[in-house]
C-alpha cells in the first residue's frame, strides 16, 4: 500500500559541448481523486513531455503530481562578452530620455555603467536553450527525472506502511467495538423484551387490543430492532479492509468504498439501538471510523 503524499528534488550539471548544463527537478504528490499530472518545463523543452508524461504514469496510479524543472545554460568562455549592438540601443534610448528630461526642465543622473551592464540582452546569459541537440539533452535529464520518480515512490512506499500500521489498528478497534455489540445482543434483547412487556401491559389495560394482533406487531417490532445483520457485515468490512491493506497495488478507492460500508452500518447500529450502552458502541464506532476515512484519503 502506498500513499499519494512525496516530494524529492534534485539538482545537478553537466556539459554539453561548450555549454554547462544546469538543472533542478522537483516533483510533488498529494491527494487527489485521480491521476493529475502537471509538467512545468521550460522552453524549448517540449519533446520530452509526453516521454515524462508516460513515465510518470507507469508508476503513479492517483495523486496531483506537479513535476518541474529549472535549467541555465552557460557558454563557457562567454563571460564578460557584451553584445555591443544591444549596448547601443540601449544608450541611444538613454539619450532620448535625457534630452527630454533637459528640455522639461528636470535633472537626471548619468547612470552607472554597472547598471547598464545589468540590461537585458547586454551581456548575454548563454545560448538559446531550444539550439542545444535534442538527443542530447534527452539523454542528459530523463535518467535524471527516472530517479527522481523512484525517490517518489520510495517516500509513498514508506508513507504508505505508516498508513498501514495506522489503519491496521484502526480496525482492530473497529473489531473490538463490534464483538463488544454482538456480546451486548442477549442483554440488550432481555431488556428490550422487559420494556416491551411493560408497554403492552399499560396498552392491555387502556384498550381492547386483539392479543394476536399485539403479538404479531411485537414480532415485527423484535425483527426490526435485530442487530445481528448490521455486526455480521461490520466484521465482514473488517476482514475485507485488512485484505486490502495487505495488499501492494493501488486500494484507496476500495478502501474508500469501504469507508462508506462502515459508516451505514455504524449510522444504521446508532438508529436501531433503542439501548443506552448500544447506543455507545454506535458512536464510538462512527468516531474511529470517520478517523479511518481521514487515513484512507491518502492511501493510493
Amino acid at each position: 500500500m502506498h500513499s499519494m503524499t512525496g516530494f524529492a528534488s534534485r539538482v545537478g550539471s553537466a556539459q554539453i559541448g561548450t555549454e554547462l548544463i544546469e538543472w533542478e527537478f522537483e516533483l510533488r504528490c498529494v491527494n487527489g481523486r485521480g491521476l493529475d499530472l502537471r509538467l512545468r518545463l521550460p522552453d524549448g523543452l517540449g519533446f520530452m513531455e509526453k516521454p515524462l508524461r508516460d513515465m510518470l504514469a507507469q508508476k503513479l496510479v492517483r495523486g496531483n503530481v506537479s513535476l518541474s524543472l529549472r535549467l541555465r545554460v552557460t557558454a563557457q568562455g562567454a563571460g564578460g562578452q557584451i553584445d555591443h549592438a544591444v549596448l547601443d540601443d540601449v544608450l541611444a534610448g538613454l539619450r532620448s530620455v535625457t534630452e527630454r528630461a533637459e528640455r522639461a526642465g528636470v535633472p537626471l543622473q548619468a547612470p552607472d555603467p554597472l547598471a547598464l551592464l545589468g540590461w537585458r540582452g547586454v551581456v548575454p546569459s548563454g545560448p538559446n536553450l531550444a539550439a542545444l541537440p535534442p538527443d542530447a539533452l534527452d539523454a542528459l535529464l530523463r535518467p535524471e527525472a527516472a530517479q527522481l520518480l523512484e525517490d517518489v515512490v520510495q517516500m509513498r512506499a514508506e508513507e504508505g506502511a505508516a498508513l498501514a500500521q495506522v489503519l491496521s489498528e484502526q480496525l482492530d478497534q473497529t473489531s473490538a467495538l463490534a464483538a463488544q455489540a454482538r456480546a451486548l445482543l442477549d442483554r440488550r434483547g432481555t431488556e428490550m423484551a422487559a420494556a416491551h412487556r411493560k408497554a403492552l401491559a399499560q396498552v392491555m389495560q387502556a384498550t381492547e387490543a386483539d392479543p394476536a394482533r399485539v403479538a404479531q406487531e411485537l414480532a415485527q417490532l423484535a425483527v426490526k430492532a435485530d442487530l445481528t445483520e448490521e455486526i455480521d457485515r461490520l466484521e465482514a468490512h473488517c476482514a475485507a479492509a485488512r485484505a486490502l491493506v495487505a495488499q501492494s497495488g493501488p486500494v484507496g478507492r476500495k478502501l474508500d468504498f469501504l469507508m462508506q460500508e462502515f459508516n451505514r452500518e455504524a449510522n444504521t447500529l446508532c438508529a436501531k439501538a433503542q439501548h443506552l450502552e448500544m447506543t455507545r458502541i454506535g458512536l464510538d464506532l462512527k468516531s474511529v471510523i470517520d478517523q479511518m476515512r481521514e487515513q484512507v484519503q491518502n492511501v493510493e
